[in-house]
């Protein structure tokens, strides 16, 4: 029978499934009547996986909309098919790179940068998957977007391959980046290995491998579950008194006087999670996401 489960969980998936995959076997383990995901990984990719438990769902597009962090490796001198490891080899050409060059190049990459998404990506044209259409040997035009990467640093390199730490804003394709990467440097190059280490504020740190959730007693994996509030962390908090309570429930602003604007976690005068809320210059505080939890703790089986 599955439960009511409101809660969250940092999973570490490993290479070789989908992240619907891990979604599935975790969503069995609680036994839980609705779970989602913050954000896809590549069966190629490993890392952190937000897993999001009935009312931690509410929660995932300011998840998705936070920057993300990877451990990533770069194949120097080889292109494909795919921009990654899975695709078939277009082209290979020899490497010979000196570190200025390189750092050169990766400077050219921090801060607001455009690309162009990638032919194998969920992006629809015409209401279909670009990646379905890929897969029929179709290319269409893709418009460049901008994003953002905060943080472009080299961790070490051999003489063909290139291990970087980046933060990036949502919406940055790293396979791109690891194309774009290798044709600045004249040789070309593909995404060979990624790893996903933080989420906004949340990190690998605190993650747990599947195989190892698989093996826990059933109360050591309910103890891995974090209640609610743990998904807001670093948004500032707004506290409501009962009546004002009432009223942002019920769907209407409330004048909140606060010295910062934007996106905030709301709370209720016993420390319970209402949900999130837009505070606006005007000092009205606006519901965005309510929640129906109640308490901000993890909420097992009802």
């Amino acid at each position: 029978m599955r439960r009511k489960l409101n809660a969250a969980l940092l999973l570490d998936k490993p290479v070789g499934i989908t992240s619907n995959a891990a979604l599935q076997t975790v969503k069995r383990l609680y036994g839980a009547q609705k779970a989602g995901h913050a954000g896809t990984l590549d069966p190629l990719a490993s890392g952190l996986l937000l897993i999001l438990f009935g009312e931690a769902t509410k929660f995932a597009g300011p998840l998705l909309d936070s920057a993300k962090e990877y451990l990533a490796r770069v194949k120097l001198g080889e292109t494909t098919t795919t921009g990654d490891a899975e695709g078939d080899m277009i082209e290979r050409r020899e490497v010979r790179l000196r570190d200025s060059e390189i750092e050169a190049a990766l400077s050219r990459f921090r801060g607001p940068i455009r690309q162009v998404p990638p032919m194998y990506s969920a992006l629809k044209h015409q209401g279909r998957p670009l990646y379905s259409l890929a897969r029929e040997g179709r290319s269409v035009e893709r418009q460049p977007r901008e994003v953002l990467i905060h943080e472009l640093e080299l961790l070490g390199h051999t003489a063909d391959e290139l291990d970087l730490r980046i933060r990036c804003s949502k919406g940055t394709y790293v396979r791109t980046l690891a194309e774009d990467i290798g044709a600045a440097l004249g040789v070309g190059g593909h995404l060979a290995a990624l790893r996903r280490t933080a989420v906004g504020p949340l990190d690998i740190r605190g993650a747990t491998p599947l195989a190892e959730l698989e093996g826990l007693s059933d109360t050591a994996r309910e103890a891995k579950l974090l209640p609610l509030e743990a998904l807001l962390q670093g948004l500032p908090r707004a506290e409501l008194d009962t009546s004002l309570e009432s009223r942002f429930r019920s769907g209407q602003p409330v004048r909140y006087p606060r010295g910062v604007t934007g996106l905030c976690g709301v709370f209720g005068a016993g420390g319970s999670l209402i949900g999130l809320g837009q505070l606006g210059e005007d000092g009205q505080l606006r519901p965005i996401r309510l929640t129906e939890a109640g308490p901000g703790s993890v909420q097992p089986a009802e």
